[in-house]
């Protein structure tokens, strides 16, 4: 194995800031409706649990990643599932080139 394909890490950050900051305070919003406020209690705590568990799904992704480091494996950030190494490797390489003159 080249290098162990895992998750980037902006994929957590992005799922947490948007359950945090955007998700939550709208079914708190709703939660304000009477009719609705018990019903959506327990959706909220689901959420929470779901922010919880992507909070320790994320440290133990950063645990793999310092094992594999202190043995001499590399990880290989991941964007999606049909993105290969190479592909990442030459998409990093174009974003990292300056443009080319087009005269």
């Amino acid at each position: 194995m080249s290098s162990l394909p895992v998750p980037s890490h902006i994929h957590y950050e992005l799922l947490l800031q948007l359950l945090e900051r955007q998700t939550l305070p709208a079914l708190h919003g709703e939660m304000k409706q009477p009719h609705l406020a018990a019903k959506l209690n327990v959706s909220r705590e689901n959420l929470q649990a779901a922010i919880i568990n992507l909070r320790k799904a994320f440290a133990l992704q950063k645990q793999v990643e310092d094992t594999c480091e202190y043995h001499g494996i590399k990880v290989s950030y991941r964007w999606s599932l049909t993105e290969s190494e190479q592909e990442m490797g030459r998409s990093l390489k174009d974003i990292s080139s300056p443009p080319q003159n087009l005269e």
